[in-house]
């Protein structure tokens, strides 16, 4: 995990301009309209591995609380400039600072396959949680496109190209029923998994203006194709 935090320090100043484009902004709304789906409105919410803090200023604008937690202390630091009015720490996943039973929602979009030890953090995200609260992941699903992913990555390392995400960090890809495995061993009851974004923000213009216009129907008719995977689930009430 010291690598990755050291890799989102230094692209820390940079992070935001990926998500300024209209490829970026489409992008991050759409994975975030799939978690917002899920979540309760008006709760107060730990968004885990936030970033510059986009998920935390969508929840707050939509009449909900927020607190941010992320590895890297520039992430955390753009994310108190975005959101002065929420709260932010430095943290990892598998250790949450919080006291049992905080939260009303946590979500984690595009951090969780970096976690080392994803039955500690969902643990963890289970004992923060308020009764009848509810999670969201999305996260990097296995395809047969992410399969490459990681072997263009460390290429892209080797040659020191500064950019988002690029770097070989072991991070894990899911099934469908590996991360429905995982939520269900954690406790989570109500358990529902499925596929989103087959226009990856990475492609190149033209490919990605033909993905954005069959993503909807590739994420109905041919889920297996899509980048991404969104879990969510509740705490028991009792």
């Amino acid at each position: 995990m010291k690598k990755v935090q050291q890799h989102y320090d230094e692209i820390a100043d940079i992070y935001d301009d990926r998500y300024d484009g209209s490829r970026g902004k489409y992008y991050h709304r759409h994975i975030s309209d799939h978690v917002m789906s899920v979540l309760p409105r008006n709760g107060f919410l730990l968004d885990v591995g936030c970033g510059t803090g986009l998920f935390v200023q969508r929840y707050v604008e939509e009449g909900g609380r927020a607190f941010g937690l992320d590895i890297s202390p520039g992430m955390v630091r753009h994310g108190r400039q975005r959101c002065p009015e929420c709260g932010f720490c430095v943290g990892t996943a598998d250790v949450l600072p919080f006291k049992d039973a905080t939260f009303d929602a946590l979500a984690s979009l595009l951090a969780f396959s970096y976690v080392p030890d994803p039955e500690g953090m969902l643990r963890e995200c289970y004992r923060v949680l308020k009764p009848g609260g509810r999670i969201a992941v999305c996260t990097l699903s296995r395809t047969v496109f992410t399969s490459i992913v990681p072997i263009v990555y460390q290429m892209g390392e080797k040659v020191g190209l500064k950019k988002v995400g690029v770097g070989d960090f072991d991070e894990r890809y899911y099934t469908n029923a590996e991360i429905a495995g995982l939520f269900g061993e954690a406790g989570f009851e109500d358990v529902s998994v499925g596929r989103c974004s087959f226009a990856h923000l990475n492609l190149a213009d033209p490919v990605f203006n033909l993905a954005r216009k069959v993503e909807p129907i590739i994420e109905e008719k041919l889920p297996y194709l899509a980048y991404n995977v969104c879990a969510a689930g509740k705490k028991p009430k009792n």
